[in-house]
């Protein structure tokens, strides 16, 4: 998926971080599909952050604690306009035929 169209995800900081007094250790976190989290004898750790997918937040929607959080979309967007990879991405999918007009 061309989320970031080449743009490096080591410059994105978009990853999960939990806050272990709110952690329930209920285990949905584990349930990504990424595998960020890796379970310890103390409940979740995020132990590969950067395969977290640029903007995608569904453990923290479905955290029973509410201890999952993200830094604001807002700055991801600033990034995205200025490096420019709304345009860049919009280009990738054109190329892979995903806008393509079906008739």
């Amino acid at each position: 998926m061309p989320w970031l169209a080449g743009y490096p995800r080591e410059k994105v900081e978009w990853f999960p971080t939990i806050d272990k007094e709110k952690c329930l250790k209920c285990g949905i976190c584990m349930n990504c599909g990424r595998k960020v989290f890796d379970w310890t004898d103390d409940g979740p750790v995020v132990a590969r952050p950067y395969e977290c997918i640029v903007g995608c937040n569904t453990c923290s929607n479905l955290c029973m604690g509410n201890a999952i959080t993200f830094q604001s979309i807002e700055k991801i967007r600033e990034l995205y306009k200025r490096e420019k990879i709304w345009s860049k991405v919009k280009k990738v999918l054109k190329e892979e035929g995903k806008l393509a007009i079906r008739k």
